[in-house]
């Protein structure tokens, strides 16, 4: 969820002057990119991966606290409740070896927490929505001491004026319920995949993680129950969408798909940062101008589907960034580093692509995509380049994959890298076996036994395999 604050209380003068500091300092930005002051270096790639904390009994354990005092890691940190962990991967030039490196040195962290974990009693969990989260779990006792999560669910509400939230979800099933705090937004867990980028190509990379992002969904589906009921192949979207919803005009919801496509460059979600969204947490910073803090602050409480985001290097330089915040967790290490293979090779093919994939296909055709491919998983129909509609799987295997491989190869993956990696994708998308297919598979099999459920699922985990080759005993 960000960077912390210092205090949760907050004035009008504060907001003002909160205020007037984002426009400055989006006028320094704005020269940045004029001038092109932002670091042009080498592609890299890097992660944060979201999971759960869990007791023996497969439910939620509220012990981040105890877990990262033992582990003593600054990569891993604390998320919005006291049951969620954040791991944040070192990036990785985006050549040779590198979706191997970054599996590894995930490898090694996962192993380091799951060792701190086990110390108190609870183990890891990389899934999307624990199936056995229940509503008393999502309570404000379980959120992280932190004066950010806090003033977030204060600002939260009192935007919207102290009415609950409303939580109304349609799939296979129906829930619809009213919510009085933002800890909603914890039973949600993410894979969110970090590109740097150039300024000058920003506005192409961005509109192709817009496009791509409803298959991606499809493929990586993890998340279809909440509080036991079967909803969509992705509910971790419309969760994370209304659970932090200020109630006010679309314009200014901070979760969601966006409304066009980027024009010139990615300037242009930061002037719309400015001009379109209330400040939430108006802390005021003593910083330089330039190292762009209160920008940055609010930037971190919009979150973008796909998000860009401001960075320094140790010796100063500014870069761009673009998050990308669709994927859900788990189920598997190599999972997810194909997950981000295919993403990452269809970033380099189709933001060069010529001409450009945004050309020919209208954003409101890319957005209903999204939304379908996260309802519907691999069963979703969806338009295409050419103007017609198709089943996802036809353009994941005809389309994008194909494109993945050649992006990859652009940048510099070795072949056995390329090879391996999208390797999974297809025999994940040859199979239909996503985590949302797996989970669905069980329940089948043995009924709706959410804990059961969890228990198989954590045991399939364990040992590292793809979620196509799971057992389902």
């Amino acid at each position: 969820m960000g960077q912390d604050i210092a205090s949760s209380r907050f004035t009008e003068q504060d907001f003002a002057e909160f205020s007037r500091r984002i426009r400055d300092e989006t006028r320094i930005l704005e020269q940045w990119f004029a001038e092109g002051r932002l670091d042009e270096s080498e592609p890299s790639a890097g992660f944060e991966l979201e999971a759960w904390l869990i007791d023996a009994a497969g439910h939620p354990a509220p012990r981040i606290e105890s877990v990262l005092a033992t582990l003593d890691d600054p990569s891993v940190v604390p998320e919005l409740a006291t049951f969620n962990i954040e791991f944040n991967g070192a990036a990785a030039h985006l050549r040779g070896s590198a979706l191997s490196t970054l599996a590894q040195d995930l490898r090694a962290t996962l192993e380091r927490t799951t060792q701190a974990a086990g110390r108190h009693d609870c183990r890891l969990g990389l899934i999307g929505i624990l199936p056995t989260v229940r509503p008393e779990d999502l309570r404000l006792d379980f959120m992280t001491p932190r004066e950010r999560y806090r003033a977030l669910n204060e600002q939260v509400f009192a935007q919207r004026h102290g009415h609950p939230l409303r939580l109304r979800i349609e799939g296979r099933e129906r829930i619809d319920l009213e919510w009085c705090d933002v800890m909603l937004e914890s039973a949600a867990t993410s894979f969110q995949i970090h590109i740097r980028i150039g300024a000058q190509e920003s506005a192409r990379v961005y509109n192709a993680a817009k496009l791509i992002s409803g298959p991606l969904v499809a493929i990586g589906a993890n998340s279809p129950y909440l509080f036991g009921r079967d909803l969509w192949d992705e509910t971790r979207i419309p969760l994370f969408e209304q659970a932090v919803s200020v109630g006010g005009p679309i314009l200014q919801e901070r979760v969601g798909f966006g409304f066009r496509y980027a024009r010139h460059s990615l300037l242009e979600t930061f002037q719309s940062n400015r001009d379109d969204y209330p400040v939430l947490l108006p802390q005021l910073m003593d910083e330089p101008p330039e190292r762009l803090a209160h920008l940055r602050l609010h930037n971190g409480t919009i979150w973008r589907w796909n998000r860009p985001l401001i960075g320094f290097e140790p010796d100063g330089r500014p870069h761009l960034r673009l998050e990308h915040r669709t994927l859900p967790s788990g189920p598997s290490v190599v999972d997810l580093i194909a997950n981000a293979a295919l993403y990452l090779g269809l970033i380099a093919h189709l933001s060069r692509e010529q001409p450009s994939p945004e050309s020919r296909l209208a954003f409101a055709h890319t957005k209903r995509n999204f939304y379908a491919c996260a309802r519907e998983g691999l069963s979703a129909d969806i338009g295409w380049l050419d103007g017609r509609t198709h089943p996802v799987t036809q353009v994941l295997a005809e389309a994008l994959i194909p494109r993945a491989r050649q992006g990859l190869s652009a940048l510099g993956l070795d072949p056995p890298e390329i090879d391996y990696w999208l390797g999974l994708i297809e025999r994940r998308l040859a199979t239909g076996r996503t985590g949302t297919r797996w989970q669905r598979d069980w329940v089948r099999r043995h009924g709706p036994d959410m804990m059961g459920l969890t228990q198989a699922y954590l045991e399939q985990q364990t040992h590292g395999r793809p979620v196509h080759e799971w057992s389902l005993d």
